[in-house]
Protein backbone atom coordinates (compact mmCIF):
# COMPACT_ATOMS: atom_id res chain seq x y z
CA UNK A 1 0.00 0.00 0.00
CA UNK A 2 1.30 3.46 -0.89
CA UNK A 3 2.12 5.97 1.80
CA UNK A 4 -0.19 8.99 1.90
CA UNK A 5 1.38 11.96 0.16
CA UNK A 6 2.85 14.56 2.46
CA UNK A 7 1.66 18.14 2.02
CA UNK A 8 5.30 19.17 1.59
CA UNK A 9 8.49 17.40 0.69
CA UNK A 10 11.46 17.36 3.07
CA UNK A 11 14.61 18.36 1.17
CA UNK A 12 17.57 16.13 2.00
CA UNK A 13 20.43 17.14 4.26
CA UNK A 14 23.89 17.45 2.70
CA UNK A 15 26.32 16.93 5.57
CA UNK A 16 29.69 18.65 5.51
CA UNK A 17 32.59 16.15 5.43
CA UNK A 18 34.50 17.82 8.30
CA UNK A 19 33.42 16.93 11.84
CA UNK A 20 34.77 20.25 13.15
CA UNK A 21 32.74 22.24 10.60
CA UNK A 22 29.63 20.19 11.43
CA UNK A 23 30.06 20.97 15.15
CA UNK A 24 30.45 24.70 14.44
CA UNK A 25 27.37 24.61 12.19
CA UNK A 26 25.41 22.75 14.86
CA UNK A 27 26.24 25.44 17.44
CA UNK A 28 25.44 28.25 14.97
CA UNK A 29 22.17 26.57 13.97
CA UNK A 30 21.16 26.17 17.60
CA UNK A 31 21.93 29.83 18.34
CA UNK A 32 19.92 30.88 15.26
CA UNK A 33 17.00 28.67 16.33
CA UNK A 34 17.08 30.16 19.82
CA UNK A 35 17.12 33.70 18.39
CA UNK A 36 14.24 32.79 16.08
CA UNK A 37 12.18 31.50 18.98
CA UNK A 38 13.00 34.61 21.03
CA UNK A 39 11.98 36.67 17.98
CA UNK A 40 8.46 35.31 18.27
CA UNK A 41 8.09 37.24 21.53
CA UNK A 42 10.60 40.10 21.23
CA UNK A 43 9.64 43.05 19.03
CA UNK A 44 12.13 43.97 16.35
CA UNK A 45 13.85 40.58 16.31
CA UNK A 46 12.71 38.71 13.19
CA UNK A 47 11.86 35.03 13.44
CA UNK A 48 11.82 33.80 9.84
CA UNK A 49 15.43 34.60 8.87
CA UNK A 50 16.81 32.96 12.01
CA UNK A 51 14.74 29.81 11.45
CA UNK A 52 15.95 29.64 7.84
CA UNK A 53 19.56 30.06 8.98
CA UNK A 54 19.07 27.32 11.58
CA UNK A 55 17.71 24.99 8.90
CA UNK A 56 20.64 25.77 6.58
CA UNK A 57 23.15 25.07 9.36
CA UNK A 58 21.41 21.88 10.45
CA UNK A 59 21.23 20.66 6.82
CA UNK A 60 25.05 20.67 6.72
CA UNK A 61 25.62 19.60 10.34
CA UNK A 62 23.13 16.95 11.50
CA UNK A 63 20.45 14.94 9.73
CA UNK A 64 18.72 14.32 13.05
CA UNK A 65 18.40 18.04 13.98
CA UNK A 66 17.58 18.99 10.40
CA UNK A 67 14.73 16.49 10.12
CA UNK A 68 13.51 17.38 13.62
CA UNK A 69 13.24 21.05 12.59
CA UNK A 70 11.60 20.21 9.26
CA UNK A 71 9.01 17.99 10.93
CA UNK A 72 8.05 20.80 13.29
CA UNK A 73 4.45 21.69 12.38
CA UNK A 74 5.12 25.42 12.71
CA UNK A 75 8.48 25.80 10.98
CA UNK A 76 8.69 22.73 8.74
CA UNK A 77 6.40 23.81 5.88
CA UNK A 78 7.97 27.29 5.86
CA UNK A 79 11.50 25.85 5.60
CA UNK A 80 10.53 23.31 2.92
CA UNK A 81 8.84 26.05 0.88
CA UNK A 82 11.93 28.22 1.16
CA UNK A 83 14.31 25.38 0.25
CA UNK A 84 12.26 24.33 -2.79
CA UNK A 85 11.03 27.65 -4.17
CA UNK A 86 12.76 30.49 -2.30
CA UNK A 87 9.35 31.79 -1.24
CA UNK A 88 7.28 32.26 1.91
CA UNK A 89 3.54 31.55 2.08
CA UNK A 90 1.53 34.78 1.82
CA UNK A 91 -0.38 34.10 5.06
CA UNK A 92 2.89 33.66 7.00
CA UNK A 93 4.33 36.83 5.49
CA UNK A 94 1.18 38.86 6.28
CA UNK A 95 0.98 37.51 9.83
CA UNK A 96 4.67 38.18 10.50
CA UNK A 97 4.49 41.76 9.26
CA UNK A 98 1.27 42.45 11.17
CA UNK A 99 2.52 41.05 14.48
CA UNK A 100 5.91 42.72 14.08
CA UNK A 101 4.21 46.07 13.34
CA UNK A 102 2.00 45.78 16.41
CA UNK A 103 4.85 44.87 18.76
CA UNK A 104 7.17 47.54 17.38
CA UNK A 105 4.38 50.12 17.68
CA UNK A 106 3.96 49.24 21.35
CA UNK A 107 7.73 49.48 21.82
CA UNK A 108 7.86 52.87 20.11
CA UNK A 109 5.01 54.10 22.32
CA UNK A 110 6.76 52.81 25.45
CA UNK A 111 9.94 54.74 24.59
CA UNK A 112 8.21 58.13 24.67
CA UNK A 113 10.74 60.87 25.29
CA UNK A 114 13.54 59.06 23.42
CA UNK A 115 13.02 60.07 19.79
CA UNK A 116 16.32 58.57 18.60
CA UNK A 117 15.29 55.16 19.96
CA UNK A 118 11.80 55.48 18.51
CA UNK A 119 13.28 56.37 15.11
CA UNK A 120 15.68 53.42 15.27
CA UNK A 121 12.86 51.00 16.11
CA UNK A 122 10.70 52.42 13.31
CA UNK A 123 13.58 52.10 10.81
CA UNK A 124 14.33 48.51 11.83
CA UNK A 125 10.65 47.60 11.64
CA UNK A 126 10.15 49.27 8.28
CA UNK A 127 13.31 47.75 6.83
CA UNK A 128 12.39 44.27 8.00
CA UNK A 129 8.81 44.62 6.73
CA UNK A 130 10.01 45.77 3.29
CA UNK A 131 12.54 42.93 3.11
CA UNK A 132 9.92 40.37 4.11
CA UNK A 133 7.27 41.78 1.75
CA UNK A 134 9.65 41.55 -1.21
CA UNK A 135 10.16 37.78 -0.75
CA UNK A 136 7.96 35.98 -3.29
CA UNK A 137 4.78 34.15 -2.24
CA UNK A 138 3.91 31.39 -4.70
CA UNK A 139 0.44 30.85 -3.25
CA UNK A 140 -0.43 34.54 -3.71
CA UNK A 141 0.81 34.58 -7.31
CA UNK A 142 -1.55 31.73 -8.21
CA UNK A 143 -4.57 33.60 -6.81
CA UNK A 144 -3.76 36.77 -8.76
CA UNK A 145 -3.55 34.95 -12.13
Amino acid sequence: MNEPEKPWHIPEAELHPSLLVRMVLLVCGSIALLLGIIGIFLPGLPTTPFILVAAACYARASERFYHWLLRNPTFGPLIAEWRRHRSIPYRVKWLAITLMSLTISVSIWSFAGRPWLQAMLAAIGLGTAIWLWRIPSRDRLRRED
